[in-house]
């Protein structure tokens, strides 16, 4: 806003607050609307503002009461943080009511804000501080924009405040998410950016809950399907439900249809597909769509562009301790909180991380694992924070990004962090602590959000006694601790022997009662990775209609704590039938046979080749 616009709206607050008429346009009527409702209340502009301050507890009571609105806004807030600080602002998320509940951004105009009560625990309504972007945005329903001398009380006048609403699936306002600065500087970009991150926020409302539910996701082009622009209609059947305002925009609805519209009265056809494969609306219009039916994968409907989908790792045999422990870990995540996963090598540590990461809210974000110990230590530096052009000898002139801002938004899984030299445990917590990274060679530092979860199969405990393992790290990583159970501890082998062989052999015969009971009573001091690739090599030796004959076991009877000296012969011969036959079905591709078998090419290589000396 100009001089002259700042000229022009102090002679209309003049004129509204002496009761006069004012000329049509002078004022937004958005704005001008909310001046009246609060003149209505009684509110007086000249009065000093007395916002009072919720107490700790209250404060705590409140996050509580809006966990999932706070923890599906978190990346917005990371992500437009870089924002706020450059242009000298701060982002705020209010609940539903306008009571503010996070805040970040500039240090230095945090303070500021403060003075006029943009804090955490401060109500934001029109009600309460009048004309502002927050409250406005709650009464309007819809995204505004409040100028210095727009805001009804005086003091507020030093604010240009950017604000939109957050509704969730069934059109109930959740809260609103702000972005506020000096009046005297340009906001150019501000309501660009918080309508982006609101479009985000909602998007990531359809991520869970409507597992029963016919989801429909559509929009006019295949490249947007899948991202936060496509439009998401729900079903209960045929009455619709839920939906988020792209797709209400499209079909030409409002909020008011959600539980009064029916599939047959927005599109076209019953079962949503007609005309060769195309979805078409009421309205005559024909999109793009991906329609998920209960209890379904995603249907995708002919002529859309098939979304790109990474294979799903099998979920580990989960005990009823370990399902326990899922639940809490679920919660720990979502909430930000740093996980330790102990167990044995080969307890299956990555696949719980993975099958925990697709179910927290950060399912849709990148799990990035890092193996700490097989990281060259010369270059384990360079690989998890990036590096600047010219940063080492043999560096990209386009520089590279490390690791952890590859994790930006998801998950970064530390395997072995036992193994991480000591000189960098100490530069990954600093990361950690201040979630931001940076790359060698002096770049400067950005901000990360990702939620790390370290495994290891050492005592950390006792590497902090012997000065092995820093105790600060020690206590940052592992503020919850899960430890998964050894095969040796499973209450049920047998059961678990049956399970992975459904997995892992799908069109093979079932294991008879006696090849499950020898598998199950095996030594496997691999733990389940022994145990499955065991059940893959038997795959590999065994057409499928062929039956598993006991005699191409390792042999039976062996205690559970047997030594494994006693089988390792048995399972050498099987674990070297299966690489030679699988290397002559792929005509001595190593590569093609390690994918065959579930193994790594590196692993075939230096047990079939290396020992013999040829393929």
């Amino acid at each position: 806003m100009n001089l002259a616009s700042n000229a022009a709206m102090s002679v209309a607050r003049e004129k509204f607050f002496s009761g006069h008429a004012l000329p049509e346009g002078l004022v937004p009527a958005p704005i001008l609307r909310s001046w009246q409702r609060c003149a209505e209340r009684g509110l007086d502009a000249g009065s000093t503002i007395r916002a009072e301050a919720m107490s700790a507890s209250e404060l705590r009571v409140l996050h509580e009461q809006n966990e999932t609105l706070r923890l599906l806004s978190r990346s917005e807030l990371v992500s437009l943080r870089t924002e706020a600080r450059l242009t000298d602002s701060v982002v705020i998320l209010t609940d539903a009511k306008g009571l503010v509940l996070d805040t970040a951004g500039s240090p230095e105009f945090v303070g500021q804000a403060a003075a006029v009560s943009l804090r955490p625990g401060v109500a934001w309504s029109e009600m309460s501080t009048g004309t502002n972007a927050i409250g406005t945005a709650l009464a309007e329903r819809r995204a505004i924009e409040v100028h210095g001398a727009e805001h009804f009380f005086e003091p507020h006048r030093i604010l240009h405040c950017t604000a939109s609403p957050i509704f969730d699936p069934y059109g109930k306002l959740a809260g609103v998410l702000d972005m506020s600065g000096h009046a005297s500087a340009e906001h150019t970009h501000a309501m660009g950016l918080v309508r982006l991150a609101v479009e985000q926020i909602e998007h990531r409302f359809f991520n869970r809950r409507f597992d029963e539910m016919t989801v429909v996701r559509f929009h006019r082009s295949a490249d947007l399907l899948g991202t936060a622009r496509e439009g998401i209609l729900v079903f209960d059947g045929h009455r619709l439900i839920a939906g988020n305002r792209r797709a209400l925009h499209l079909v030409g609805l409002d909020r008011k249809a959600l539980r009064q519209s029916s599939r047959e009265e927005i599109f076209e056809g019953a079962g949503l597909v007609i005309d060769h494969g195309e979805l078409r609306a009421r309205n005559g219009e024909r999109y793009f769509a991906a329609v998920s039916q209960p209890r379904s994968t995603p249907l995708h409907i002919a002529g859309t562009l098939p979304r790109v989908t990474k294979p799903k790792r099998n979920a580990p045999f989960l005990t009823q301790q370990t399902r326990t422990d899922l639940a809490k870990a679920i919660r720990l995540v979502n909430a930000q909180i740093p996980l330790l996963i102990a167990g044995e090598t080969g307890a299956g540590k990555e696949v719980f991380a993975r099958h925990l990461h697709a179910q927290t809210i950060r399912a849709g974000k990148p799990f990035i694992a890092i193996n700490c110990a097989a990281l060259p230590e010369s270059l384990i530096e360079a690989e998890l924070f990036g590096y600047e052009s010219g940063a080492f000898t043999g560096a990209k002139k386009s520089g590279a990004k490390g690791l952890v801002q590859q994790a930006e938004g998801g998950i970064l899984f530390l395997d072995e962090i036992g193994d991480m030299p000591l000189l960098l445990q100490s530069r990954l917590l600093r990361v950690l602590q201040d979630k931001e990274v940076a790359p060698l060679g002096g770049g400067k530092p950005q901000m990360a959000d990702f939620v790390p979860i370290c495994a290891t199969n050492r005592n950390l405990n006792a590497m902090v006694d012997a000065g092995t393992f820093r105790a600060d790290l020690y206590f940052r990583i592992a503020q919850y601790t899960i430890a998964l159970p050894s095969l040796a501890d499973m209450p049920d082998r047998r059961d678990l022997v049956e399970t992975l062989w459904s997995q892992f052999a799908e069109q093979h015969r079932p294991l008879t009662p006696e090849v499950r009971d020898q598998l199950a009573d095996h030594h496997w001091p691999g733990n389940f990775r022994e145990l499955v690739g065991c059940l893959r090599s038997i795959a590999a030796l065994h057409d499928p209609d062929e039956p598993v004959l006991a005699s191409a076991l390792p042999r039976s009877g062996h205690p559970v704590d047997a030594p494994a000296s006693a089988i390792n012969g048995d399972l050498g011969s099987l674990t070297d039938m299966a690489m030679r036959r699988a290397v002559e079905q792929h005509r001595g591709n190593l590569s093609a046979a390690a994918r065959a078998l579930g193994v790594d090419r590196s692993t075939l290589y230096r047990r079939f080749v290396w020992r013999d000396g040829r393929p």
